[in-house]
């Protein structure tokens, strides 16, 4: 390789880096709200000068509600392909060659942990726009090897003419001495790495220690090759940029949208509120005494013999702990000032925290229980969520292509690229996003089994997976070959089984990965 070729690669990668770079502020300020880090705002100087010190530290956290109220209900279940005779391709996948094919692709994103670091990466995207999915081979035995990747440590580059075609991506990470720097244009993976600024505790955890960076510096790039890699740049035998973009809801020629930018301003007004609140119960929350028509209460001051000298006045701690004090004035009259009525503070910050859920389309009752909804049905709080629920349905919309190129490109490390173009149709599934009690979704799958749905299907409905999907067939065949009215059918030549299906499923291939090969 040249080193003219090596020079434009590692231009090209710094070019992509600082577009990276430039938005890790942003990511670490949504993230940082998300966890409740949340700096006092909108107060004056004067205030903050006197009081900031105090409240350092307290927020009245609703962002976190906002996103983990999505992010629960969002999970990726499965895959299945079309059913088809065979083709040119060579590739059959008809009926339960279909479903095999499913859970052989199932199978390598469980072998990845895919069904935790999806929870991980779902909740990430929803704060912090968009996440990465990183397709690689194991070393061990070059089976797929998934990664959800974190939005600060990835970015990809796009065509300019049509943006859903990854041209290249860079991914960035560091250890104890470097940070490192690899590109994927497709075709070879460059790699470099330069020396890190020196921790500033290394007592930190590793994950807080990762989140360090250069300073927004760009350069001090050398070349680097990885244990037993022989050769720089490494070819890439998939042939594609394998790095994937997980977009939250994004919009034409718009960047995808954070679940929590809109609700951060309003979050900080909140805790103001509550610092307001809070300081105004200090001084104000107890009623004021006062004294009317006369002097304040006062000691005599003797002298060693007795003798009355002059006069010093009761301290208010004295008086608070004697409780009671005498005035020698008929004058004198006790008054005093009511206390602050702190309701203003909080029937605002209601109407803040209302406003968030209208915007976010969260529930109300996340938000306020038993605020003004106490008396309401269950229909009607069913209702409440129909907002969270259609965004979440938008949400998987703009997440399957992308989660589907992932399977696409997990058949592609195996070398199958029958079963890759295959993977470009087929349907994922979704847990529902609608939350029902069992006894309502269990009349539900009765009443669609009444007008014939057939029992697979109710399966896929009630949000059982491949894997135990073909476990629940077996047991129904098992139960129907113990069925002694099958043995008096077959007795008597007929059908296997009433309802006319076979017998028996086939059993799996040995060697999942050689299906549709």
């Amino acid at each position: 390789m040249s080193a003219k070729t090596g020079e434009a690669a590692l231009e090209r990668a710094v070019r992509i880096y600082e577009r990276l770079d430039a938005r890790r502020t942003e990511i670490d300020k949504a993230e940082n709200y998300f966890g409740g880090a949340q700096t006092l705002t909108f107060a004056t100087k004067e205030w903050l000068d006197k009081n900031g010190a105090r409240f350092n530290g307290f927020s009245d956290n609703w962002c976190a509600t906002v996103a983990n109220s999505e992010s629960e209900r969002l999970a990726h279940t499965g895959i299945k392909y079309r059913d088809r005779g065979e083709g040119d391709d060579g590739l059959d996948t008809y009926g339960r060659k279909a479903d095999a094919l499913g859970i052989a692709t199932w199978d390598d994103w469980l072998r990845n942990e895919m069904d935790a670091q999806q929870s991980q990466g779902i909740l990430t995207t929803l704060i912090a726009r968009r996440s990465f999915v990183s397709v690689w081979s194991s070393d061990q035995d070059g089976t797929p090897q998934y990664e959800w990747e974190h939005p600060a440590n990835v970015e990809v580059d796009y065509h300019w003419m049509n943006p859903r075609q990854r041209q290249a991506a860079i991914k960035t990470w560091l250890d104890e001495t470097h940070e490192f720097l690899l590109l994927d244009d497709g075709a070879s993976l460059w790699k470099w790495r330069r020396s890190r600024e020196q921790m500033t505790d290394a007592k930190q955890a590793q994950t807080a220690q990762a989140k360090q960076r250069q300073n927004g510096t760009t350069g001090g790039w050398d070349a680097w090759s990885g244990a037993g890699e022989d050769t720089w740049p490494i070819p890439n035998p998939i042939g594609e940029v394998s790095f994937v973009e997980v977009p939250n809801r994004p919009m034409l020629r718009g960047e995808p949208v954070s679940e929590i930018e809109g609700v951060m301003p309003m979050q900080d007004a909140i805790n103001l509120l509550w610092a307001y609140l809070f300081h105004a119960a200090d001084y104000a929350s107890m009623p004021a005494r006062v004294l009317l028509g006369t002097n304040p209460p006062m000691r005599n001051v003797l002298d060693e013999s007795g003798n009355v000298v002059g006069q010093s006045p009761i301290t208010m701690p004295e008086l608070n702990e004697a409780r009671m004090a005498v005035f020698n004035n008929e004058n004198a009259k006790i008054d005093q000032w009511d206390p602050a009525q702190l309701d203003p503070f909080t029937k605002v910050i209601e109407v803040a925290v209302g406003h968030i859920a209208a915007q976010t389309r969260t529930p109300p009752h996340y938000l306020v229980a038993n605020k003004g909804i106490s008396n309401l049905s269950g229909d009607a709080l069913k209702s409440a969520e129909i907002g969270l629920v259609k965004k979440a349905v938008e949400f998987q919309r703009f997440a399957t292509p992308a989660l589907r190129d992932v399977h696409r490109l997990g058949h592609l490390v195996r070398g199958n690229t029958a079963l890759a173009e295959a993977t470009r149709f087929a349907t994922l599934t979704w847990a529902n996003p609608e939350i029902r009690s069992e006894s309502e979704l269990a009349d539900a799958l009765v009443k669609k089994k009444s007008i014939g749905y057939p029992t697979k299907y109710l399966m896929e409905l009630d949000g059982v997976s491949p894997t135990d999907m073909l476990r629940i067939e077996r047991m129904l065949e098992e139960e129907r070959a113990a069925d002694p009215l099958n043995h008096a059918l077959r007795d008597l030549g007929g059908a296997d089984d009433p309802a006319g299906g076979p017998s028996a499923l086939p059993e799996p291939a040995a060697d999942r990965s050689s299906l549709g090969s």
